[in-house]
């Protein structure tokens, strides 16, 4: 794909508090854009997120700026900014020709008003689905509360990002227009079926015709741990559970094998290239990062028919439970290896080459970015065909999400 042709020294900068020490998909997503954009004449990346004193990164252009945030309780080291105006005023400093904020909390106000104040366009990245979040925590009644507040919110932003065609549409329930799907990528020379490491399955005692089932990410409500870990008990003995992410349940099973966040993607890629497949019970999903992750890495994968893993999972690649219950996984489990499973890991790979690179993704939001900059004409297609645009930005009705 060519290179997208941006006026020189457009300046992005992004700010999020989903920064911290075991971070997973928005970590990564921003770690790939700076890498995606490192070295490039056309463009500057810089990144605002929380820490517990302000710093900025060792690097020559000082791209990380880190201020401080109180951390949360039992929120796996990330933080949360109490007032806006630091932020606002370190994005004033930074000047970018384009703010993108990646949640909807004390970042985004900032990032509003430092929009405002430097007459620069701000945009949204939906990677989070707040209302489902806190209706799982709270109950039900919470959600039309959360809906009035994010309606507010995402209308004052000159454009919005969905990670997948569920987030778009929820975003257009709120009746919020200027959405494009901007999906996550993977990088498939780190995530390959050759990071497999023979070492890794006799580290954690799997008996050779032992099949792994493996999952990784945090142990929060809407990722079902408990029922991947229940599953166990309607698989026989041949399968085994590795759970990889910070705060993990050890014990619960004996066939159940733990290993804490690796913030080292290498070591990330060989743990998943030497499981048998994915096991994911999420059924929250505004993407699935380390669905397209494990598919990188051959692996076929059993998910749950709900938020967007549909979109990433059908038969050709996988399997889809109904529900996240121990019952339905495990069900989900023996028809994917019923089937030629190694048939569809290849497929898997396949797929995540094709399709979810992260190059045509950072391209296609670049000419996003450049066109909200005006540096692209807005008689330009705003994006690469099948993007689900229509000419004035707005979502197509012929196809509103693709």
């Amino acid at each position: 794909m060519e290179k997208t042709a941006v006026s020189p020294a457009l300046h992005l900068a992004d700010v999020t508090m989903f920064w911290g020490p075991a971070s997973g998909g928005v970590r990564r997503y921003l770690e790939a854009k700076r890498s995606h954009l490192a070295g490039r004449a056309d463009c500057r990346h810089s990144l605002l997120v929380p820490g517990p004193r302000p710093a900025w990164s060792a690097d020559d252009d000082q791209w990380l700026r880190q201020l401080p945030a109180r951390r949360l309780p039992a929120g796996d080291g990330y933080r949360f900014p109490l007032r806006p105006g630091p932020w606002r005023d370190a994005l004033i400093e930074l000047a970018p020709d384009v703010i993108e904020a990646g949640d909807p909390y004390v970042t985004a106000h900032a990032a509003l008003d430092a929009g405002r104040r430097l007459d620069v366009p701000v945009a949204g990245f939906f990677h989070s689905d707040l209302s489902r979040l806190l209706a799982l925590r709270f109950g039900e009644w919470v959600r039309p509360l959360s809906a009035r507040y994010l309606t507010r919110l995402y209308d004052r932003f000159d454009w919005m990002f969905a990670p997948s065609d569920v987030m778009a549409e929820q975003l257009a329930d709120l009746g919020v227009r200027q959405v494009s799907v901007q999906r996550l990528g993977v990088d498939t020379a780190v995530f390959r079926p050759s990071a497999v490491d023979p070492a890794v399955r006799a580290a954690l005692g799997i008996p050779s015709g032992g099949r792994l089932l493996v999952f990784a990410g945090r142990n929060t409500r809407e990722k079902h741990v408990d029922q991947l870990i229940e599953a166990l008990d309607s698989l026989d003995d041949r399968y085994h559970l590795l759970l990889i992410g910070a705060g993990m349940p050890s014990a619960g099973h004996p066939r159940l094998r733990v290993v804490d966040y690796l913030r080292d993607e290498h070591e990330l890629a060989a743990y998943l290239a030497s499981a048998d497949a994915l096991l994911h019970g999420g059924d929250a999903e505004t993407f699935g990062l380390v669905i397209v992750e494990a598919m990188a890495c051959g692996l076929p994968v059993v998910g749950v028919r709900a938020g967007a893993t549909p979109e990433l999972i059908d038969d050709s690649v996988g399997e889809l439970a109904e529900r996240a219950r121990a019952v339905d996984l495990a069900r989900a489990v023996e028809r994917l290896f019923d089937r030629d499973w190694r048939g569809l890991g290849a497929a898997a790979r396949r797929r995540a080459v094709q399709t979810y690179g992260w190059t045509p993704q950072f391209e296609r939001q670049l000419v996003q970015f450049a066109r909200l900059a005006g540096r692209v004409s807005s008689a330009e297609p705003a994006t690469a065909s099948g993007d689900g645009l229509s000419a004035d930005g707005g979502l197509s009705p012929s196809a509103p999400y693709s």
